[in-house]
C-alpha cells in the first residue's frame, strides 16, 4: 500500500482521541481479550458488553474455564448465538492449561493451534495483547481496505483475500499494532461505514482511492447470500403426572446447530404439517412418550443464518414411563422454575416466554 507509513500515523492519532471507552480495551490480559474477541465474531458490540462482563465474572482465567462444567458456560452463553464459540473457548482453555501452563502463547501459530482460534482471532490477541505486528482481517477491516485500495472484485475470492491480508500485514508492521488494528476495526465500525460511509469524518480520506473515484458506497463488492430456507418444527411443554409439577427438558448433542444447549422437546416437521397428531409423533419418536391433553399455545418464528424457523408450541401431559432420546443426548425432569434456569437458546426463549408461566 502506497504510503503505508501516513496511513498508520493517522489511524493511531484518530484512534486515540476518539476510540470507544470498552471494558476489553481496558485491559492487557490475554486471556479477556481472547473472550472479547470471540464474542465480537457476528455480534454487535451494544450486545456482547453484558455477556463478557458476566462471562469474566464467573470465568476469570482460562483454568476456572478449563474446569467449569458445561452447562454453566452454555448458560452464560445462551442468547448469544453461534453456540460453536463457546464449545471452542473451553476446549481452547482446556489446551491452554494442558499444553501453555494456563497462560495463552505469544506467537500467532501457537494461538491458531487452540481449538476455534483461527487467524483473525490469533492476530487481534497477539497484536493487543502481545504488541506483536500480526495483521487482522474481519468485516470492517475489510471494507476499509477494499475502499482504500478501490478494489471492485468479490472480497470472497481468493487472490482479493490474499491482497486484503498481505495490505493488512503491511499496516501491522510498525510501533503499536495493537492500537493500529483496533483504529481500522474502529474506523469501520464508524465512520467507513457500509451504507452511507461518512468520509468528511475519516482520518485517512485523501488516501482513499474509492473516494476519489467515487465508488466507496458500492464497495465492497460482495456475492449475494441465499435466502434462509424455510423450516418448521413442533415442541412442547410436557408435564409428567404426579404430586409435584414436572416438565420435561432435553439437551441436544455438543455438536451442530444449537449443540449442547437444553430445550423443549420436539421435532422439526414437513412445512405443511401441523397440528396435536403431528406433535405425538414428534414426541413419540425424540423422547418414546405417549402425550394427552394436547393444546397449541401458537407459534414462534426465529431467523438462523441459513434457515427460517416456524416453530409451533404445545402444552402435554404424559403418564408415567420412561424416556426413551432419540437424538438428544440429556433430558430431565424439572421445575419450572430449574426449566427457566437451563442453558437454552434464543428459540427456546421464545417458546417459553409464549407458554408463560406454564
Amino acid at each position: 500500500m502506497k504510503d503505508a507509513s501516513q496511513i498508520r500515523s493517522a489511524l493511531l492519532s484518530w484512534y486515540r482521541k476518539t476510540r470507544r471507552d470498552l471494558p476489553w480495551r481496558r485491559t492487557r490480559d490475554p486471556y479477556a481479550i481472547w473472550i472479547s474477541e470471540t464474542m465480537l465474531q457476528q455480534t454487535r458490540v451494544e450486545t456482547v458488553i453484558p455477556y463478557y462482563e458476566r462471562f469474566l465474572a464467573r470465568f476469570p482465567d482460562a483454568r476456572s474455564l478449563a474446569e467449569a462444567p458445561a452447562d454453566d458456560v452454555m448458560s452464560l452463553w445462551a442468547g448469544l448465538g453461534y453456540y460453536s464459540r463457546a464449545r471452542n473457548l473451553q476446549a481452547a482453555a482446556r489446551q491452554v492449561c494442558d499444553e501453555h501452563g494456563g497462560q495463552l502463547p505469544e506467537d500467532v501459530d501457537a494461538l491458531q493451534s487452540l481449538k476455534g482460534v483461527g487467524r483473525y482471532t490469533a492476530g487481534a490477541v497477539a497484536s493487543i495483547a502481545f504488541d506483536r505486528p500480526a495483521p487482522i482481517l474481519d468485516g470492517n477491516v475489510i471494507r476499509v481496505l477494499a475502499r482504500l485500495l478501490d478494489l471492485r472484485e468479490d472480497v470472497a475470492g481468493a487472490e482479493v483475500k490474499r491482497t486484503l491480508w498481505a495490505e493488512a500485514e503491511a499496516l501491522a508492521e510498525g510501533p503499536s499494532p495493537g492500537d493500529l488494528n483496533q483504529a481500522l476495526m474502529e474506523l469501520g465500525a464508524l465512520v467507513c461505514v457500509p451504507r452511507a460511509p461518512r468520509c468528511l469524518a475519516c482520518p485517512v480520506m485523501d488516501r482513499c482511492a474509492a473516494r476519489r473515484e467515487g465508488s466507496a458506497e458500492s464497495l465492497p463488492v460482495k456475492a449475494k447470500k441465499p435466502k434462509p430456507k424455510r423450516a418448521r418444527a413442533v415442541c412442547a411443554l410436557v408435564e409428567r403426572a404426579g404430586q409435584q409439577r414436572r416438565f420435561l427438558a432435553v439437551r441436544r448433542p455438543p455438536s451442530g446447530l444449537l449443540g449442547g444447549l437444553w430445550e423443549l422437546p420436539g421435532d422439526e416437521v414437513g412445512l405443511r404439517e401441523s397440528g396435536p397428531e403431528v406433535l405425538a409423533r414428534a414426541l413419540r419418536d425424540r423422547v418414546g412418550l405417549s402425550v394427552t391433553d394436547v393444546e397449541e399455545v401458537g407459534p414462534v418464528r426465529h431467523v438462523f443464518t441459513h434457515r427460517s424457523l416456524r416453530l409451533d408450541v404445545y402444552r402435554a401431559r404424559t403418564g408415567p414411563g420412561r424416556v426413551a432420546r432419540e437424538g438428544y443426548d440429556a433430558h430431565r425432569w424439572v421445575s419450572r422454575t430449574a426449566l427457566d434456569g437451563l442453558p437454552i437458546s434464543a428459540v427456546a426463549r421464545k417458546a417459553l416466554d409464549l407458554l408463560g408461566d406454564g
